[in-house]
């Protein structure tokens, strides 16, 4: 394409960023709802081992991401872009729909979560296709010299995905009753979704192939065997493998810390109330996700790599005094509590069972409210406890989370079209899409479910800053992938595969 010719890109960019926001819409909304979904399709008796459970299984889907990448990656290089990516949108869409229909445990028993896990590895296959179609038929449709500022439009859609999810549970939250959001309003976020799948299919359909593979196709210079070109051409295994270990590895951690462990974080480990976390997380997305567009263009002008490298050593020297401001901004300890407002009420739910609420008052308009179930059978009782944070808490928090929303977007920003740029037409869907999803399927993926484990372990061997230990993960891959990066990555933006 000509170097200023932007004809037809935005409709590209529509209908490819509007299917991926959907996908990671439906990715997400299993993460949002991870604290009620532990209580619906896992046994009861112990939270922590459901809540761990309900991670492990959400970080099923990114471990079969890379699989995903292989079989659609290779489709779409040899098929073409538009009907792989159109395949994942509907199996994506229609996993996502089915899990809202699971029984719950108490119903059905052991099959509950198992439906659930075989659902979620389906998405993580969907989603492992997903995305490399679409940052490869963007940056094939781009003008040279802006594939940056192109491709970082399809960046947004995973944080715009995060933001919607977020909303729609919001709204479903303030639509119903605590107790019908509780029995059944949470399936609503996901039977929406298969809407949203509707009408972006519909404007899938009508889309062109990239004009780059119709003309590689045409010419007959396409791949008959995209796996054995990308990973037995030891020439570009090493490229796959520096794009693994230089980029997408640190990209992953960095991504899932600034938004889905600071979610998990807030909600888990400083206990505040669900709704409100979801709000402040919403804010902090809105104003930093433009941040993705500023970085992919500013990747046009200065290189990609220095952007990339610049966020992830601010991630890794900020995160532990950002966490540990996180968790003493809500710390109960530094609060002043108004005594004689403290409440206290008694309550039989069942036969066997006594729920005491005590609501408490501190002189900043903090408010703790803790429920404590106790079972005739159990020795010790159930403890759930929510804090209602005051505004200016609120705003601190907002901006500690949009602080690591902007480590994203220098990361994730420029990435799209900076494995674009590493291979050839050919072979591109299937060589991009592996170190990508590796990097944030195992890497990212995982984070979630180990860091929650080590912040478990060290509160339960009672170190006094425990919740600074979930850290460690992403501190250590993104340290060990800036300095691969730093190393061996060029900083000129490769133009001859496009």
């Amino acid at each position: 394409m000509g170097k200023t010719s932007t004809k037809g890109i935005w409709k590209v960019i529509s209908a490819s960023s509007m299917g991926t926001m959907i996908e990671w819409y439906d990715f997400y909304i299993f993460g949002s709802l991870a604290v009620v979904i532990s209580t619906k399709f896992f046994p009861g008796d112990n939270p922590t081992a459901a809540f761990l459970s309900t991670l492990a299984t959400f970080a099923a889907g990114f471990v079969v991401r890379p699989f995903g990448a292989l079989f659609f990656g290779r489709l779409g290089d040899i098929i073409g872009r538009k009907y792989t990516f159109m395949a994942t949108l509907l199996l994506m869409g229609g996993s996502t729909f089915l899990i809202g229909c699971i029984p719950s445990y108490e119903t059905i028993g052991f099959l509950a979560p198992l439906l659930v896990l075989i659902l979620r590895l389906l998405q993580g296959l969907a989603l492992g296709g997903e995305y490399g179609g679409a940052a490869t038929y963007v940056a094939e449709h781009a003008p040279a010299g802006q594939k940056g500022y192109w491709t970082s439009w399809i960046q947004t859609t995973a944080t715009v995905g995060l933001f919607i999810s977020l909303m729609v549970i919001l709204a479903t939250k303030n639509v119903l009753s605590a107790e019908d959001f509780d029995s059944w309003g949470w399936r609503v976020p996901f039977w929406v979704s298969i809407v949203m799948v509707g009408v972006s299919y519909l404007i899938r359909k009508n889309m062109d192939e990239s004009p780059v593979f119709a003309k590689a196709k045409k010419e007959g210079t396409t791949s008959t065997n995209p796996l054995k070109e990308s990973f037995g051409n030891r020439y570009n295994l090493k490229f796959v493998l520096l794009a693994l270990f230089g980029a997408t590895m640190g990209q992953g951690v960095v991504w899932y810390t600034g938004q889905f462990y600071a979610m998990s974080f807030m909600k888990t480990v400083m206990n505040v109330d669900s709704s409100q976390v979801d709000e402040l997380l919403g804010i902090a997305l809105l104003l930093g996700t433009p941040f993705f567009i500023v970085f992919g263009w500013l990747s046009d002008k200065i290189g990609r790599k220095y952007i990339m490298m610049g966020g992830m050593l601010l991630a890794i020297l900020l995160y532990r005094p950002i966490y540990k401001t996180m968790y003493e901004t809500t710390d109960l300890k530094n609060k002043t509590e108004i005594v004689q407002e403290t409440k206290k009420v008694v309550e039989t739910s069942k036969i066997n069972d006594s729920i005491v609420t005590t609501q408490k008052k501190y002189t900043d308009g903090t408010t703790l409210t803790e429920k404590k179930t106790y079972t005739k059978n159990k020795k010790e009782a159930q403890v759930n406890t929510s804090i209602s944070i005051n505004t200016n808490d609120e705003w601190t928090l907002i901006f500690l989370i949009f602080v690591q929303v902007i480590f994203v977007t220098m990361v994730y920003g420029p990435i799209a079209a900076f494995l674009v740029e590493m291979f050839p037409t050919k072979i591109r869907y299937t060589s991009m899409s592996l170190p990508y999803h590796v990097g944030n399927g195992i890497f990212g993926g995982l984070l979630p479910a180990i860091s929650t484990y080590f912040v478990t372990h060290s509160k339960e061997a009672g170190k006094p800053e425990f919740y600074l230990d979930g850290l460690w993960y992403p501190i250590i891959i993104a340290s060990i992938c800036f300095v691969i990066g730093m190393v061996y990555i060029d900083n000129k933006n490769k133009t001859n595969h496009l």
